[in-house]
C-alpha cells in the first residue's frame, strides 16, 4: 500500500524544505505550498505536488488541498510550518510588521487547519504539526509579535488536542530555538539584527533544519495511538 499525503506549507526553505525532503526519503508523496514555486520544484522531490499559495489565502489553501487530495488521497500529515519573523523594538517598529506576522503566523496557521480538520476528523484519522517556537513559550527581546503569534500557536494547539483526539486525531507542536534557516532575512532592524547574530555566534551557531524534520517524521511515524504532545529542541548552548 502506497503511503499517505503529507501537506507542507512554507516548503520553499528552511524547517519546510527539509521536511520535504525528509518526508520524500521516506516515501511519501507530498502537497507543498509556499509563496515561491520554483523553489519547491528545484528541490526535484518524487510525488511532490508544489503550488504557489500564501496561507492567507484560505480560498487558495481549500483549491490545492482538495488538488492533492484528488491525485494522492487524503492529507494525513500537515506540517503547518508557514511562518515570518519581522523582530524589533515594539516602540519603534512600523506596525505593518505586526500586521505581516500576525497574518502569516496566527491567520495562516488557522486557515491551514480549516482546510484539513473536518476531513481528518470523518476519517478518524490525521496527524497535525503545528509549526512553534520556543518564542512560543517564554519572551525574547525585540519578539514582542513574533511571541505573541507563537503563543497563539500553542494555545490553538493546546484548544484543538482536546477537541481533536475522540476522533484519533493527533495534534503536536515543534518549539525550535535558534535554527539555521533563512529567518533574519525577513529582520529590518538592524539593531536587533545585529543582536540576534551576535547571541547566535555566541552559542556556537542553530541547529540544523534537517534535525527538527527529521523529529517531526519520527514524531509522525509512531503509532496513531501515540502522540508527543509538544517537541522543544535548542541548541544544547542556548540556555534560554
Amino acid at each position: 500500500m502506497s503511503k499517505p499525503l503529507t501537506l507542507i506549507t512554507g516548503a520553499s526553505s528552511g524547517i519546510g524544505e527539509a521536511s520535504a525532503r525528509a518526508f520524500a526519503a521516506a516515501g511519501y508523496p507530498l502537497l507543498l505550498l509556499a509563496r515561491r514555486r520554483e523553489r519547491m520544484e528545484a528541490l526535484k522531490l518524487p510525488a511532490a505536488l508544489c503550488r504557489e499559495v500564501d496561507v492567507t489565502d484560505r480560498t487558495a489553501l481549500a483549491a490545492a488541498v482538495a488538488e492533492g487530495e484528488a491525485q494522492f488521497g487524503p492529507v494525513d500529515c500537515v506540517i503547518n510550518n508557514a511562518g515570518i519573523a519581522r523582530l524589533g523594538n515594539v516602540l519603534t517598529q512600523d506596525p505593518r510588521e505586526w500586521d505581516e506576522m500576525i497574518a502569516v503566523n496566527a491567520t495562516g496557521v488557522m486557515n491551514v487547519l480549516h482546510a484539513v480538520m473536518t476531513g481528518m476528523t470523518q476519517r478518524r484519522r490525521g496527524t497535525i504539526i503545528n509549526m512553534s517556537s520556543i518564542a512560543g513559550r517564554k519572551v525574547y527581546p525585540d519578539h514582542t509579535v513574533y511571541c505573541g503569534t507563537k503563543y497563539f500557536v500553542h494555545a490553538v494547539s493546546e484548544s484543538i488536542r482536546g477537541q481533536l483526539a475522540p476522533f484519533d486525531v493527533r495534534v503536536m507542536v515543534i518549539s525550535p530555538g535558534i535554527v539555521e534557516t533563512e529567518v533574519l532575512d525577513h529582520v529590518t532592524d538592524p539593531v536587533t539584527l545585529r543582536n540576534y547574530r551576535e547571541n547566535k555566534v555566541r552559542i556556537g551557531g542553530g541547529i540544523s533544519a534537517d534535525v527538527v524534520a527529521q523529529a517531526m517524521l519520527f514524531a509522525y511515524e509512531l503509532p496513531q495511538n501515540v502522540l508527543i504532545q509538544e517537541i522543544c529542541m535548542t541548541p544544547t548552548r542556548q540556555e534560554y
